[in-house]
């Protein structure tokens, strides 16, 4: 048994979901679960379906919301011949209910909305590829991934509830693999009791993957994505950023708390606790070898590089020159909280405390506001935070040249720096 995850990116074109069908053909008679996100930019696209029918503007929700539905007709017409017809059932479905929601007064809050609307993205994309696949002799058995995965009602941020969703698992996905080689499921979505669509939050997609295979005690999963492997730095950043060929699962959360833009680490947990090697593989070059993720300590890892641009540093003072205790603290992650901040780093002195944030411009005027009540408040924005692990000095110095640093935490494997141009 293999999970494989394909993301929006590589079912953004009729050219690319004919080469998600070529790439299946190459594990000929393997028992497969497929998970597979929206197609391009429909999430996005919804979401402004979200946004105008919250603001009571129905027209440009409805005009919006017909835009998205002329693409994935389209596109299933590009594909589609024998199985056309059942497929245009199934989309007129899911967006009949969209269209039946967006014509109502909204009487609840916004996340609730955006779940119910944002959902059936994954559902119209699910349905194309299945239908296509069977038309190119790849049978496949599509289910609602709904009816599987339980969540509570933490709407935009759904928690799973593993023993419904295991119990499910075992009565209406496992079954299956008896007469079928590829099952094929949404990632990201799931549903509450009530039968409501809910939504798992950041990198659902993965994380869906990672529960399906958990449960499913899966060999391994593959995140098939449009990188040739998980690379040491942003190539965008770095152009000559390097592939990883192996990492371990402590290392790819820690990449992941930095910023770097890898695996979650909520999906890394359900494969960690089986011991479920992770591929990260190249959908448009399945043959390279990518990078795998699994329980083994690599060795001689390249500096993994992270750089955070347009950060705020905030800095705090007591007004009494009190010492910074705990009960400020608590009180500083209360508003952080509130305002739904993450600070990137934090370092506390005798009366003092600083954050480095993300520059948000609304929230940063509100956290300023909180805090100006108990604290002396200076904020300086432009910033730059790199964070090395495994760092080398040669490195740290040509990445600091011309830069004035304003903090620094360093341990035998990190060094963090915040800067500045001079």
């Amino acid at each position: 048994m293999k999970v494989f995850k394909f993301g929006g990116a590589s079912v953004n074109s009729i050219e690319r979901i004919q080469n998600l069908a070529s790439i299946l053909k190459e594990f000929p008679g393997e028992k497969i679960m497929v998970v597979i996100s929206a197609m391009g930019k429909t999430t996005n696209a919804l979401e402004k379906v979200v946004e105008a029918f919250y603001n009571r503007d129905r027209e440009k929700a409805s005009q919006l919301l017909q835009k998205i539905k002329y693409q994935h007709a389209g596109t299933a017409k590009d594909l589609l011949s024998v199985h056309y017809i059942s497929c245009e059932a199934k989309l007129i479905e899911f967006f009949a209910k969209a269209e039946s929601l967006i014509n109502e007064k909204p009487v609840r809050h916004h996340d609730y909305y955006y779940d119910q609307v944002v959902c059936i993205g994954e559902l119209l994309s699910t349905s194309i590829i299945s239908a296509y696949l069977e038309e190119t002799g790849i049978h496949n058995h599509w289910i609602d991934v709904r009816e599987i995965f339980c969540t509570d009602n933490n709407f935009r941020d759904a928690r799973i509830d593993w023993h419904t969703t295991q119990m499910m698992i075992r009565k209406k996905v496992t079954p299956l693999f008896r007469n079928t080689d590829i099952v094929l499921t949404q990632g990201f979505i799931g549903a509450t009791k009530e039968n409501e669509s809910t939504t798992l939050g950041r990198e659902g997609s993965d994380y869906t993957a990672a529960v399906f295979a958990n449960m499913l005690d899966a060999k391994q999963v593959f995140i098939w994505k449009d990188v040739e492997a998980v690379m040491n730095a942003d190539p965008k950043q770095f152009p000559d950023a390097e592939p990883i060929a192996e990492l371990n699962y402590n290392e790819v959360i820690e990449m992941a708390y930095y910023g770097a833009q890898v695996i979650h680490p909520k999906t890394i947990k359900p494969l960690q606790n089986k011991n479920i090697p992770l591929s990260v593989k190249c959908f448009l070059q399945p043959s390279l070898a990518g990078t795998v993720i699994q329980d083994h300590i690599p060795e001689n890892l390249p500096p993994i590089i992270v750089l955070k641009e347009n950060q705020v540093m905030l800095c705090l003072e007591t007004k009494d020159f009190s010492f910074i205790g705990e009960h400020h603290l608590i009180g500083l992650y209360k508003i952080f909280e509130k305002l739904k901040i993450k600070p990137n780093l934090t370092q506390n002195a005798a009366i003092s405390f600083t954050a480095v944030l993300d520059d948000h411009p609304g929230k940063i005027e509100l956290l300023v506001k909180e805090t100006s009540a108990h604290f002396g408040v200076s904020i300086t924005k432009g910033l730059s935070l790199l964070t090395l692990r495994h760092y080398k000095k040669e490195l740290f110095e040509k990445l600091t040249e011309r830069k004035n640093i304003l903090l620094r935490q360093q341990t035998p494997v990190t060094l963090q720096v915040l800067m500045e141009d001079q």
